[in-house]
């Protein structure tokens, strides 16, 4: 169907030596430039000694159904390498996503991927890309790993499916998943170290300013407002309540999550955010809703409902008890400042 390998886009030669890890990259419509960018500087930095970029230990291709060059969500447009090709020449295909709401693939690169997953090719999605496996029905009964901020645009969409936004990157085999930013480079040592070795994976992380390798389980970075915390467990909780903004969850829900007790978890939050969970999350309710009040013309019944309120009264006493104004004073104030 596909024809075999196509010469590269590169003008730098290789040495005659059987490379140790080809990746094979499609881009989406709008893709987030970083996210590619990343994972390509990983494997060149790994794929050479010193900082030559010849493509000895690692190759990469950025393929195209027609050779015209894609458009990032930053505006920058980059130029494919080699047209669709036999997809069992590369070890992994990544499909790189952007914007969610240009998240559309040619019905060619659509078919590719499907082509590629039943020739048992295994499949990486990054940054939103998840949602475009997902789409093709490619995630059943694997789990996807997402960012916090599109997480619940992709439990909405796909109810039935597992995920996460708390890892960094999510590897179950034929099918891999990252939450994208600059978390991508810790997927790409993950594989470098898999196919070539630990010293080219570090030497890699070196050269673009990291420490160390990140394990997959490490958390994501917690979205705005909330906390800094350097245990793990607490981060976890702190993002499982993050996504239960709207319906709150009980302490012995997320100690459950997080497989600590409940006494255990209530200690834990008392020495890193010296509150209780329950208390916590009463805190970031009342901050996302004052962030919505003054950012958003959205109803404020709506917004109550968002942050877990049941009824605008109860929001409105509770608002005032944390902020000694109305939700309504808060509204009235921002809209006078910003009209003086």
């Amino acid at each position: 169907m596909y024809p075999k390998a196509a010469p590269r886009g590169s003008n730098v030669s290789a040495p005659p030596r059987t490379r140790r890890l080809s990746v094979a990259f499609l881009l989406a419509p709008r893709f987030t430039l970083v996210a590619f960018s990343a994972f390509v500087d990983a494997l060149r930095l790994a794929a050479d000694e010193g900082d030559s970029s010849r493509p000895i230990d690692c190759d990469w291709q950025v393929l195209s159904q027609d050779m015209q060059p894609i458009t990032a969500s930053c505006g920058l447009k980059v130029s494919p390498t080699s047209p669709l090709v036999d997809p069992t020449q590369f070890d992994y295909i990544v499909v790189v996503g952007g914007l969610l709401p240009h998240l559309k693939l040619d019905p060619e690169l659509s078919n590719f991927i499907q082509h590629a997953a039943a020739r048992r090719v295994p499949l990486i999605g990054i940054c939103t890309a998840p949602f475009i496996l997902a789409r093709l029905g490619l995630m059943e009964n694997r789990r996807s790993c997402v960012s916090w901020y599109v997480a619940s645009d992709f439990a909405e969409e796909f109810p039935g499916l597992p995920f996460s936004s708390e890892e960094l990157f999510i590897d179950e085999g034929d099918r891999l998943s990252c939450a994208g930013g600059t978390s991508v480079v810790h997927l790409a040592a993950h594989l470098i170290e898999r196919h070539c070795d630990k010293a080219r994976a570090a030497k890699a992380l070196r050269i673009m300013i990291e420490h160390t390798q990140l394990p997959a389980q490490t958390p994501q970075p917690l979205p705005p407002l909330m906390q800094q915390t350097s245990d793990t467990r607490v981060r976890k909780a702190i993002l499982l309540i993050e996504r239960h903004i709207s319906t709150p969850v009980s302490a012995e829900f997320i100690a459950q999550h997080v497989n600590i007790s409940v006494r255990h978890l209530e200690r834990l939050f008392l020495a890193e955010v010296g509150m209780t969970p329950v208390a916590f999350a009463v805190k970031l309710r009342m901050a996302t809703a004052y962030n919505l009040l003054v950012t958003t013309q959205a109803p404020i019944l709506d917004i109550a409902l968002e942050c877990g309120f049941l009824s605008n009264s109860h929001f409105s006493r509770s608002f005032k008890q944390t902020f000694g104004k109305k939700p309504s004073q808060v509204r009235e104030e921002e809209c006078a400042h910003q009209h003086s």
